[in-house]
C-alpha cells in the first residue's frame, strides 16, 4: 500500500493528532483569553462554514448521487473540505492558548492533506476521466486565483442538510472550553 493510500484511509486519525495535542498540552501557553477566544473560534467558525459550503455542492455525506463538483467552492479551489479542516484544526490551536503549535499544526496538517490529496487525483482521473483533467488544469489545487470569480453558490437546495450532516464538527469545541474550565 503506498503512503498516499495509508494517508488517505487514515486522514480521519492522522488529522486529529495535533488537537489530540493541543487538547492535553499546557506547555507555554499564552494567556489572552480575550484575544485567544474570539480569534481562534472565528478561524474555527470560518473553517466549518466552508465545510458546509462545500458539502452543499460535493455531497459527500447526503444520500445524492455523486457527480463530479466543479460548483461552490470548488470553483476557486480543488480542496475546500480539506482547507477547512485546516482551518478547524487552526482554530482549535489558537482556542488552547498554545500559539506555538500553530505552524506545526499549519505544516502537519497541510503535508498530510498534500498526500491525501495525491491519491484521490489519481482516483478521480480514473472515475471522471477527461472532464476531471480539465478541471485539474483550469482549477488551483490549494490557494485560490485572485480576481477569480464566478457564483458563489452559498446557498442552495443542499443547505440544510449540509448543515446537519457537518454539525458534529462544533462537538470538536467541547474538550477545549472544558480544558479551559478545568485550567
Amino acid at each position: 500500500m503506498s503512503i498516499e493510500r495509508m494517508a488517505y484511509r487514515l486522514r480521519g486519525y492522522l488529522i486529529s493528532l495535533p488537537i489530540i495535542f493541543a487538547f492535553i498540552s499546557n506547555s507555554f501557553e499564552t494567556e489572552n483569553d480575550w484575544l485567544n477566544w474570539p480569534i481562534g473560534i472565528s478561524i474555527f467558525l470560518f473553517g466549518l462554514f466552508l465545510r458546509i459550503w462545500a458539502q452543499q455542492h460535493l455531497h459527500y455525506r447526503l444520500k445524492v448521487k455523486k457527480i463530479l463538483t466543479t460548483s461552490g467552492p470548488f470553483t476557486f479551489v480543488r480542496n475546500p473540505i480539506y482547507l477547512g479542516n485546516i482551518f478547524i484544526c487552526l482554530g482549535l490551536v489558537v482556542t488552547s492558548e498554545l500559539l506555538w503549535l500553530i505552524p506545526i499544526t499549519f505544516i502537519y496538517s497541510f503535508g498530510t492533506y498534500s498526500l491525501v490529496v495525491r491519491y484521490e487525483e489519481g482516483h478521480l482521473k480514473e472515475k471522471y476521466g477527461e472532464p476531471y483533467r480539465k478541471y485539474l488544469s483550469e482549477v488551483p489545487r490549494w490557494f485560490p486565483k485572485i480576481g477569480y470569480f464566478r457564483a458563489l453558490g452559498m446557498k442552495n437546495e443542499y443547505l440544510r442538510a449540509s448543515m446537519i450532516a457537518e454539525i458534529h464538527c462544533l462537538l470538536l469545541v467541547i474538550p477545549f472550553i472544558l480544558k479551559e474550565i478545568i485550567n
